[in-house]
C-alpha cells in the first residue's frame, strides 16, 4: 500500500509520524486496551485548509484574535491521537497507550466515555467537501499497522464520530467514502 513505515514503538508512537505532543491527555483507565477507532474530520477556521491551527487548537497555543470563529473554540481542551493533513502528512499528538480527548459524550454498542478505549483519527476535512486520495491511503496504512497492534480493532469496530455521538456530531461526514476505505483495508 505504501512505502512508510507506520511501525508503532514500545511507548505507542508511529514510528513516521511527526510529533507534536499535546498536554490534552491522560491515561486510560487500567487494563483497557484500544478496541474501537474513531475517524473524525476538522478543518480550521471551518472549510479552510493549512497551516497549523489544528496543531495549534490540540496544544492549547490557538490565539482567538487570529480568526472570529477561534473565539469560541480557544478555550477547549481537546486533542486526537493522530492527524492526517490533505497532503498526507501523518502527525501524533498522544501516545496510543494514552487517552485522547476526541470523541467527547460518546457512547459505542451500549459502552459510554469513548475515549477510554478508542484511537482518534483526524483527517483534515470536512462535511462538505472531497477527502484526497492519499488521506484514504495514509489512514489504510495507518488502520492496518494499528489493527496489527490492536487486534481487537475489528473492521466493524472502525467507526464515524456521528456514530458514537448521534445528533451531537455529523463527522467524518457524507463525502467520506467508507467503501473506498474499507476496500484499501482487505
Amino acid at each position: 500500500m505504501t512505502d512508510t513505515d507506520y511501525g508503532i514503538d514500545s511507548q505507542g508512537w508511529i514510528s513516521s509520524a511527526r510529533q507534536v505532543r499535546s498536554p490534552n491527555t491522560d491515561k486510560r483507565p487500567d487494563g483497557v486496551r484500544p478496541d474501537l477507532l474513531v475517524i473524525h474530520n476538522i478543518s480550521l477556521p471551518p472549510e479552510q485548509f493549512g497551516g497549523e491551527y489544528i496543531e495549534q487548537l490540540f496544544t492549547n497555543s490557538l490565539k482567538a484574535q487570529e480568526h472570529p470563529y477561534f473565539e469560541q473554540i480557544v478555550d477547549l481542551k481537546v486533542s486526537s491521537h493522530l492527524l492526517i493533513d490533505r497532503k498526507g502528512n501523518l502527525i501524533q499528538f498522544v501516545s496510543l497507550h494514552d487517552r485522547a480527548w476526541h470523541a467527547g459524550v460518546s457512547s459505542w454498542q451500549g459502552k459510554e466515555n469513548c475515549n477510554d478505549y478508542s484511537i482518534g483519527i483526524e483527517l483534515e476535512g470536512s462535511d462538505n467537501q472531497e477527502f484526497t486520495p492519499v488521506q484514504y491511503k495514509i489512514l489504510s496504512a495507518v488502520t492496518q499497522s494499528l489493527q496489527c497492534a490492536y487486534p481487537a480493532i475489528l473492521h466493524d469496530r472502525i467507526v464515524g464520530h456521528s456514530d458514537i455521538a448521534p445528533g451531537r456530531k455529523t463527522d467524518p461526514g457524507p463525502h467520506f467514502n467508507w467503501q473506498k476505505f474499507k476496500q484499501f483495508l482487505n
